[in-house]
This record gives structure tokens, C-alpha cells and sequence, in this order.
């Protein structure tokens, strides 16, 4: 595979996510994940177009849907530093216990769904 050079702060592969409610998953992932915001885009009517944040080095980039662009959700798997306390964030925040933090083969995870029909597995290796 040819080497592609990417733009600063862009990996790869990088979830986009089509939201009913992009404004709140830019607040909940702040609260649970002290997520770096690092681009917004908003339409004529106040919506998000297109919006960025940085968990730790990854990007995930997300957009209000429209009619144009239906709801897209995703499954993601995070690393962070104590899984126990960014279930509970994640769980205060308004999330579903999926599963609670428990010792696994791979380390401490636990996971949980947010209001906006996203899952996160959040994992201390």
C-alpha cells in the first residue's frame, strides 16, 4: 500500500458519525472523554455541518443529520487511562451500561451506550 500523506491531527481510519443530536454527543464526549474539540461547522440554521474532536491522538468526526443524511452511528473502542472511572463519567453523562467494568484478558473494560445510539467499549489495557 502507497504511504498517504495525511493532514495534522488525521489518522487513517476515522469513525464518522451522523447524529440526531450532534451538539449533545459534542458535550458528551468532552465531559466523558475531555475530548479536544478541534473543528466545527455550522449550517444557516445553527447545526453542526461537520465537527471534529480529538480523543487523545484519534479523530472522530461527526455532522446533525438532514434529510440528506441519515442517522449513523458507531461502535467504538477507547483506550483510556482507569476504564472504571470513564464508565462511571460515561454512565453519569446519561449513558447505558452495556457492561460494567470488569477484569478481562486484554485488561480492565467495561462498556456502555450513549444517548445519541452510540456504544463505547473503554478499555485500560
Amino acid at each position: 500500500m502507497k504511504t498517504v500523506q495525511l493532514p495534522e491531527r488525521y489518522q487513517h481510519v476515522m469513525p464518522y458519525l451522523i447524529l440526531e443530536n450532534s451538539k449533545g454527543f459534542l458535550s458528551f464526549v468532552k465531559e466523558v472523554f475531555d475530548a479536544r474539540e478541534t473543528h466545527v461547522t455550522h449550517r444557516e440554521d445553527g447545526s453542526i455541518m461537520h465537527g471534529e474532536v480529538m480523543i487523545g491522538d484519534s479523530t472522530i468526526m461527526f455532522a446533525q443529520a438532514s434529510d440528506q443524511w441519515g442517522v449513523n452511528t458507531a461502535g467504538m473502542y477507547v483506550n483510556v487511562p482507569d476504564a472504571d472511572a470513564t464508565y462511571k463519567k460515561g454512565i453519569a453523562a446519561g449513558a447505558t451500561s452495556l457492561m460494567e467494568v470488569s477484569d478481562q484478558s486484554y485488561g480492565r473494560s467495561g462498556g456502555f451506550k450513549d444517548k445519541f445510539g452510540n456504544t463505547w467499549w473503554v478499555v485500560t489495557p
